[in-house]
């Protein structure tokens, strides 16, 4: 059977509803393909992947599991994982993704919020008899499919749940990242927003996911690309710098690239230039939260100051507007906190009323917490956290305006800013703490010039802290709660 020439389309009401659909249509086309490292490439259909997923949920039942109960998968991307997904979907329960890279602490925490009956944490079972159309509970737009967390950088994780229509309104604006047929690189853990909420988006588009060889490295990423056929690639932008420094990328077969999709508020112009040119598709930045699964993104004509500098604009049926404190809308160009309202964003926290509250406003819109303006183009331009400004001499600073422009600076491999108090009139500080690029020594003096250039001269960084490599969340972000103590001992440190 042929894929279709467009997204599928029906009257759909759940991922099983559009399940079927892709089983009568192409049941034997491949829905995960896990290159091997160490082993062979193991490769899932979709009839496959619906017919373990079935029996592995009559499984669940036996052992107690009934519609609304959670079941937690600490698992590692693969497989394993996309099975016993749709396995605890089939049997009308909620999935729960628990990073197996989170602490002790953070694991324990979400699974006294979420108290799921059951926690994948293994080999799954040996389960037979599966029949990939059988419905066993039934279900509705309005249920609830899956329990995303939050990173957990400003506190413990905190539980963002979605229904089946979130996933389909997240599935409207996909594209241009979803085209039908793709063969889609996945480097995301299948724990994260970017995963859990795609299910729908990967079924209406007949998309094959590979996914990409955990931990990730250049050669496997590269290697996965040219033998898997990719069509569109994903990233950040160290990974893409990553594969194009190694020596394998001059034998890797880019060919079937389509499009290349970044996430960062800020890509140097050189780096785009070079996706450009070495992958031979255009390059695409997106924006999303876990609480905000669909918010905004470049488009393929956009230039390259727009996919450098900004994270475009809405996606799908997405509403975008920046307020001031005061709670008016902010004018053009005037940052604020951003807020978004669609179909798509959480339906609440987890079992925590109080928390949704203040994260959703009545007439629906979700409170990012990021800060931003938008353009007089109509692109969002993101200017960091609410949390991260700090306020320097009477001065608002926006730790993001300071990373994105040091995101050029020739000898700076990584950098993160943090604002921490002083016994001064300034009342609170900048504190860089910076990776150095292979050879290079860095200068404060120097760094502090060089944002000058760009910036208003208070917000040039006040300390710098050289390190090695900078800390992250089970996420891939960099975990600036981490970095506070150190900025703080750096501060009370500090002399003018």
């Amino acid at each position: 059977m042929s894929l279709p020439p467009a997204p599928l389309t029906g009257n759909f009401s759940s991922v099983l509803d559009v399940f079927d659909e892709v089983l009568r249509i192409a049941p034997d086309h491949e829905a995960f393909v896990m290159p091997g490292v160490k082993g062979p490439t193991r490769r899932l259909s979709f009839i496959d992947w619906a017919t373990h997923s079935d029996a592995l949920a009559g499984w669940l039942q036996d052992h107690g599991v009934r519609k609304g109960d959670v079941v937690g998968l600490q698992l590692p991307s693969g497989l394993d994982y996309a099975i016993a997904y749709q396995a605890i979907v089939r049997a009308g329960a909620i999935a729960t993704g628990i990073n197996p890279r989170l602490g002790s602490a953070e694991i324990t925490h979400i699974q006294r919020r979420c108290e799921p009956v059951f926690v994948f944490d293994g080999d799954l079972p040996e389960c037979d008899g599966g029949d990939p159309l059988r419905r066993r509970v039934a279900i509705d737009a309005t249920d609830p499919i899956a329990i995303v967390w939050t990173g957990g950088t400003t506190g413990y994780p905190k539980g963002a749940w979605f229904d089946h229509a979130c996933l389909e309104a997240m599935s409207h604006g996909a594209a241009p990242l979803s085209a039908v047929g793709d063969r889609r690189l996945s480097p995301l853990p299948f724990a994260h927003v970017g995963a859990m909420t795609r299910v729908w988006d990967e079924l209406m588009h007949v998309i094959t996911t590979v996914i990409a060889p955990s931990p990730w490295t250049a050669a496997t990423t590269l290697a996965a690309i040219s033998s898997e056929r990719v069509t569109v690639c994903q990233g950040v932008p160290t990974q893409y710098r990553m594969m194009f420094d190694h020596r394998d990328f001059a034998t890797t077969d880019t060919s079937c690239l389509r499009i290349a999709g970044i996430g960062a508020a800020r890509i140097p112009a050189e780096l785009v230039l070079e996706m450009q040119e070495k992958l031979g598709c255009p390059v695409v930045v997106r924006y999303a939260s876990t609480e905000g699964c669909l918010a905004t993104g470049t488009r393929l004509d956009d230039d390259i100051d727009t996919i450098c500098n900004t994270v475009g604009r809405p996606n799908g049926e997405v509403e975008l507007r920046i307020v001031a404190d005061d709670g008016s809308l902010c004018a053009p160009d005037r940052v604020g906190t951003l807020q978004l309202r669609s179909r798509a964003i959480m339906r609440g926290y987890w079992k925590d009323p109080e928390l949704t509250t203040q994260a959703i406003t009545s007439e629906g819109w979700l409170v990012t917490g990021d800060l931003g303006r938008v353009d007089t183009d109509g692109n969002l331009r993101l200017a960091g956290r609410t949390t991260e400004m700090y306020i320097r001499g009477g001065y608002n600073v926006y730790p993001i305006e300071i990373e994105n422009t040091l995101g050029a600076h020739p000898d700076i491999a990584g950098a993160a800013v943090l604002g921490a108090s002083v016994q001064d009139r300034l009342g609170e500080i900048g504190i860089l703490f910076a990776v150095a690029r292979a050879g290079a020594t860095l200068n404060l003096t120097d760094i502090r010039s060089f944002t000058k250039q760009t910036l208003a001269d208070y917000k040039a960084p006040d300390a710098l802290v050289v390190v090695t490599e900078l800390p992250l969340t089970s996420l891939g972000k960099v975990d600036k709660k981490q970095l506070q103590t150190a900025a703080d001992q750096e501060a009370a440190r500090w002399v003018r």
